[in-house]
């Protein structure tokens, strides 16, 4: 089944799977056609400024009062909500892990779900949280929606579809799709066996950053965000919701789907980015940017410039520096950073930083290139290069990440990571020139 999109970031659309579902000219009709239920899905306070008001209207086979019931406790317990302090004993430090193992036994979406980081406090809706999913089965009847943060997934392997009370979104390696806090969905796998990154922020919800000085083109541009068709499900067989609500876990028994909204209209919505269609802005001359020049989106605090939590990629890019260590330099940074590799290989690291692989810098403890790349770099005739065949990305917050147990204890932390530096020579020698022997 090919199910369609509608192009922008931000926009108001209007969708509808019958013709004159969508009521025009208001919002909520004595009798809405269809004998449909009008309903409102807010993003924001009613009293937002009208640049950053959001809400979407749903028209649907039945209100969702009556998608939810006597709810019950469940329990996912490798999944971490902040402030998740004092979890593990490992001390404090540079980390970096393998990828994380595929589930032996059959797992979902929900249930894969593991967190590596936690930061900030979900309840004052600040900060995020880093997970990995792993999954080899499809959510068939369950649902899910978290009222904590909105979901960035990031898949690495796999192939799956968001089918959101919304629409469908379709995802493969290479892509992203932003789920919004409240939205209804299950994940359904096209591929056996999936893996990939969530970032749930807390926080405002991601929007593209202002571009500056760049002005009106480059980084992402908002005709590739794609947001999902109007698509729904009438299906009368038990189901389940399950509701992640300020950490804790809650699931009710319902006899019909919820996804069943037939139309829709508003700006609050699920939507996909192709990261292929990313355009990179770098030096052109000397010196490697910052890295926030390769910021997909970002969501802000309440300070000016300092992000709650900012995506950012690192794409196939050409590389043409004069007189420049071209890779990133070596820094100590008040954002803590999580970063992920979703093919290929970091120029930055030449050895042990594989796809599927996460490492941690936390915030002012130093970090940058290996020592074989130093090397490379430092020796490098600076003719143009084209980094190719890799993305690599990065959540960053300016809270501290706060390992969970589950990241301390995992088999594949890389006990020798720190190593990766220990080859770094002393070069000064007093002289200008300095020892590059």
């Amino acid at each position: 089944m090919t199910f369609q999109y509608m192009p922008g970031f931000g926009n108001d659309f209007e969708t509808e799977t019958l013709p004159g579902s969508l009521p025009q000219g208001r919002n909520s009709p004595q009798r809405p056609a269809y004998g449909l239920y009008a309903e409102q899905l807010s993003g924001s306070p009613f009293t937002a400024p009208r640049g950053t008001n959001e809400r979407s209207w749903l028209y649907r086979i039945r209100p969702s009062v009556k998608h939810t019931g006597r709810f019950k406790p469940a329990s996912y317990q490798q999944w971490k909500t902040a402030p998740n302090i004092h979890d593990h004993e490992l001390a404090l430090g540079q980390y970096r892990w393998n990828p994380v193992p595929m589930p032996t036994e059959p797992t979902d979406f929900i249930a894969g779900m593991r967190t590596i980081t936690t930061a900030g406090d979900a309840l004052g809706q600040s900060g995020m949280a880093a997970h990995v999913y792993v999954a080899n089965r499809s959510m068939i009847d369950d649902h899910f929606f978290n009222a904590d943060g909105e979901l960035l997934i990031v898949p690495q392997v796999g192939r799956l579809n968001f089918v959101t009370e919304m629409g469908v979104i379709e995802l493969a390696p290479g892509e992203i799709a932003v789920l919004p806090r409240g939205l209804v969905f299950k994940v359904e796998l096209i591929d056996e066996t999936v893996r990939g990154y969530v970032c749930e922020n807390y926080g405002a919800k991601f929007t593209m950053p202002d571009r500056g000085p760049i002005g009106a083109n480059c980084l992402a541009n908002p005709r590739d965000f794609k947001t999902p068709c109007a698509w729904f499900e009438e299906k009368e067989t038990p189901c389940r919701l399950i509701v992640k609500w300020c950490g804790s876990f809650h699931v009710t028994e319902l006899g019909h789907s919820p996804l069943d909204v037939v139309a829709w209209h508003g700006n609050y919505a699920p939507y996909k980015y192709d990261l292929a269609t990313f355009s990179p802005v770098g030096a052109i001359l000397f010196d490697h940017p910052d890295p926030s020049i390769f910021t997909v989106l970002t969501a802000p605090s309440g300070e000016e410039g300092t992000a709650n939590v900012d995506f950012v990629i690192f794409p196939p890019r050409w590389l043409v520096a004069e007189n420049t260590f071209r890779p990133p330099w070596y820094h100590r940074n008040i954002m803590s950073e999580f970063m992920g590799l979703i093919h290929g290989q970091y120029d930055a690291k030449e050895e042990g930083f594989v796809p599927g692989g996460i490492s941690l810098h936390n915030m002012m403890l130093a970090h940058g290139p290996d020592a074989p790349g130093f090397e490379k770099a430092s020796k490098a005739d600076l003719k143009p290069v084209k980094l190719d065949n890799t993305m690599a990305f990065m959540f960053e917050t300016r809270f501290p990440q706060m390992l969970t147990r589950y990241g301390a204890e995992l088999p594949t932390l890389q006990q020798d990571y720190i190593d990766c530096w220990k080859d770094l020579k002393k070069r000064f020698n007093g002289t200008v020139e300095g020892d590059w022997s």
